[in-house]
């Protein structure tokens, strides 16, 4: 399956970015996965593919030569953790030959849901040990309205990873880590919940480091998103990957 998008010709370095997004990954929960890569498994809701943040994360790796992200998304709008075991995402785990399960829901924020989240981390988790795969919490963010807390939700995730030993991708983390040192960065959609592009690549950039321990800063200096560039300057990108990297240097764990 490609993800290639269509790219204005203006800007070639962007093509060539998009072109290696193709086959990196299959979403699709029927066409047979491609050999070798690096196996994750995303399980999540609208935070995950709202600009497609599989791709993006698929066309850095391709982009600076790293093993293809092999990788098939199962994420559903207002999804958590204890909808997709219902669903059936235990299937999905055992088949793949998966090395990562990287989950995400919503906030979390509250006391109550973030035991909510750790006690579904744990029972998916269980499922991900049994055929050697890692368990792997993705950060997420609270809406607009909430934006004091941040710190609760990295907690929340946090000690969902920590009590599977699993990975956590500081990704929410990156968007207060980049307002503490610009504010003018908009990582949020129109709405006040979903990511824009922006926030997508933010988010993408804490996963490429996470995932393939490598960089950020390495990534080259043009943002692409979904297949599409961002209209940043080399400079601007250049900031976010080192905020990204800053903040997996200082919450990440591998």
């Amino acid at each position: 399956m490609s993800f290639v998008r269509a790219v204005p010709r203006r800007l070639p370095g962007v093509l060539l970015l998009a072109a290696l997004a193709a086959a990196a990954g299959c979403q699709s929960p029927t066409r047979p996965l491609p050999d070798g890569g690096r196996r994750v498994l995303f399980v999540g809701n609208s935070l995950t593919y709202y600009n497609d943040l599989p791709q993006t994360i698929a066309a850095m790796a391709k982009a600076v030569g790293e093993e293809p992200l092999v990788y098939r998304s199962v994420a559903k709008p207002d999804y958590a953790l204890e909808d997709h075991w219902y669903d059936g995402i235990a299937s999905n785990i055992r088949n793949g030959g998966w090395q990562l399960v990287v989950m995400q829901q919503g906030p979390s924020s509250l006391l109550a849901n973030q035991e909510f989240l750790r006690v579904w981390t744990v029972r998916l988790d269980s499922v991900s040990r049994s055929v050697g795969a890692r368990s792997a919490l993705y950060m997420v963010w609270p809406s607009v309205d909430f934006l004091t807390s941040f710190n609760a939700v990295r907690t929340s995730y946090r000690n969902a990873a920590v009590a599977v030993d699993g990975m956590f991708i500081p990704a929410g983390e990156a968007w207060q880590t980049t307002w503490a040192a610009d504010s003018s960065f908009r990582f949020y959609d129109v709405d006040g919940f979903h990511p824009s592009p922006l926030g997508t690549y933010m988010a993408a950039l804490v996963h490429f480091e996470m995932i393939y321990d490598r960089p950020a800063t390495e990534l080259p200096d043009v943002a692409v998103v979904d297949g599409r560039a961002l209209t940043l300057s080399a400079d601007r990108v250049a900031f976010l990957q080192a905020r990204a990297h800053e903040t997996v240097l200082a919450w990440g764990i591998r």
